[in-house]
């Protein structure tokens, strides 16, 4: 793989350069990432916040999570893509949302772990061989 990986939302205004694999992908079941995603899943790459790049204009909206933590987002305020998610009391770590497309190689974003499984959708089948737990772990 060829760093840096470059990325969009989909109507271009934010960009980003990633300089390096990131550290865990997650597939998260839980309902909130089912609303977000408007899909069974979202998938989550975990990226220390000095390994990437951003350009262009982003909004920001919170929540509080299951765990008592606040959970940040950046959107793209034209398209309204998620672009990541973090956590105010550790910006360290960054939640990527969002995936480059067309890429030659994208098993690099390829889900290792599935999380929040106990709100799965019953009609999704988890890869063999991957990473479950019912919660957070």
């Amino acid at each position: 793989m060829k760093y840096p990986i470059e990325g969009s939302c989909q109507c271009g205004q934010i960009t980003y350069k990633l300089h390096e694999a990131p550290k865990m992908v997650i597939a998260c079941h839980c309902t909130e990432c089912q609303k977000l995603s408007t899909a069974p899943f979202s998938v989550t790459a975990m990226v220390p916040a000095d390994t990437i790049e951003f350009s262009g204009e982003l909004k920001e909206w919170s929540r509080s999570s299951d765990s008592g933590n606040t959970s940040s987002g950046k959107f793209c305020p034209n398209c309204g893509n998620r672009v990541y998610h973090y956590n105010p009391d550790d910006p360290s770590t960054l939640k990527l949302k969002l995936k480059p497309v067309n890429m030659a190689d994208d098993n690099v974003f390829a889900p290792t772990a599935h999380i929040w499984v106990s709100e799965k959708l019953s009609w999704f089948d988890i890869p063999e061989g991957a990473k479950v737990f019912d919660k957070q772990p």
